[in-house]
């Protein structure tokens, strides 16, 4: 049985799932971001109670084809940014999610923007946005490093896009006491 979740966005997230299914005697099989297949079909309330935990943890369980399209896009976009390759990625963003999904773009932006209230290409650059803010907190890259690690096509061009969402400079965020980092699950919002 597959079931999608919503707002899973770090391996913590997949750890309290597979806590919430165990909890419930449910057991899970393989278990990514934002989807987990049960090995067994889930009684109707054990359905219940897992759609109460996963509340109470800040999850959803997503029952509509549509919106577990749009949490696979988010799933997909974060894993590519936080834990991915974007500095070997030899294709457009639009490119690589038609080849993961196996559906055309134009129906996925559409989707997306009608369900999420803007663009993909916007919540990848907040994604992206994120990643630059967690490494210049930590200050182990430069932001030469940052840059080609994350597909930027120059320095200049992550610069100016992190100051039009973030109001700083990469530098003047450096040297920021509060760093203004969100969650994962809540860079739309």
């Amino acid at each position: 049985m597959e079931l999608y979740i919503k707002n899973m966005v770090c391996a913590r997230c997949i750890k309290t799932v597979v806590a919430i299914f165990e909890a419930i005697g449910a057991k899970p099989g393989h278990v990514e971001l934002g989807k987990i297949i049960v090995k067994e079909k889930l009684t109707d309330e054990q359905i219940i109670k897992v759609k109460e935990l996963l509340v109470a943890e800040g999850f959803e369980l997503l029952d509509d084809a549509k919106t577990k399209l749009v949490e696979e896009v988010k799933s997909l976009i974060v894993n590519l940014v936080h834990y991915g390759d974007l500095d070997s990625m030899k294709q457009n963003l639009s490119t690589w999610l038609v080849n993961r999904l196996h559906k055309d773009y134009n129906y996925l932006s559409n989707l997306f923007s009608s369900i999420e209230n803007n663009t993909i290409e916007q919540f990848f650059i907040l994604q992206k946005v994120e990643k630059i803010k967690e490494w210049l907190v930590y200050d182990e890259l430069t932001l030469s490093e940052i840059s080609l690690r994350l597909g930027y096509s120059s320095l200049s061009h992550l610069c100016n896009q992190f100051k039009r969402i973030t109001g700083f400079t990469p530098s003047a965020f450096r040297r920021l006491k509060d760093h203004h980092r969100k969650p994962l699950d809540m860079v739309f919002q």
